[in-house]
């Protein structure tokens, strides 16, 4: 896996039900590293901080893979790395093979998969049509936030280098799957509920559904 394009993102004013709303979704391509620190990337906007950045979603990674199925869907947009809202455009990266507590380094940084991306409404502002988020939820890839547990830099070009497995085997995918299924398969919703590294708001929504 190697980091394509290190995206950030200035506050960005959209129209939502009548009313003036900001956004740190519009993310573009910069030349610069990425200094990632505990609660968040550096030089990047974050409005919504009850539900980005922070411990558990200090940094927001997604596939590069994934760009050809989105720009086939919607060839009208300009498109370019940091279309979803991400800080790091990561070339093979496979979230039906990482595991919520996977431990990476990148760069010098050290950082833990912490819990997939759960779109909501913004997604849909940034691609300017509401129905990305259940195409989204649908095509099943979210993307992952990391924890940093070693701050420092990340640039371009840089690989993930595996340090540590996590013990729990729920992939992203899976995690991804359980949280926003209708239905909760058992074994998947134990499987989630038990990993440690999941962050316990997470595991206390997920109880309820025992």
């Amino acid at each position: 896996m190697k980091v394509i394009s290190t995206n950030t993102g200035k506050a960005t004013t959209f129209l939502w039900n009548g009313k003036a709303e900001q956004t740190g979704i519009f993310k573009y391509p910069t030349d610069e590293p990425l200094f990632l620190s505990k609660t968040e990337v550096h030089k990047d906007t974050v409005i919504d901080r009850t539900h980005h950045a922070g411990i558990n979603k200090a940094c927001y990674l997604f596939a590069t893979d994934h760009y050809p199925y989105w720009r086939n869907l919607y060839p009208e947009l300009n498109w370019d790395w940091g279309m979803f809202g991400e800080n790091l455009s990561v070339e093979g990266m496979d979230e039906s093979k990482m595991c919520i507590g996977d431990t990476y380094k990148i760069g010098n940084v050290v950082v833990q998969v912490s819990q997939p991306r759960e779109p909501c409404y913004k997604l849909g502002v940034r691609f300017g049509n509401a129905k990305i988020l259940k195409e989204f939820i649908d095509y099943g890839h979210s993307g992952t936030y990391v924890r940093i547990l070693e701050e420092g830099e990340v640039k371009n070009g840089d690989q993930l280098r595996l340090l540590e497995k996590s013990k729990n085997t729920l992939t992203i995918k899976e995690c991804f799957q359980i949280i926003l299924a209708k239905e909760k398969d058992p074994i998947l919703l134990q499987k989630a509920i038990n990993n440690p590294s999941l962050p316990e708001y997470k595991r206390d929504r997920l109880k309820k559904y025992l």
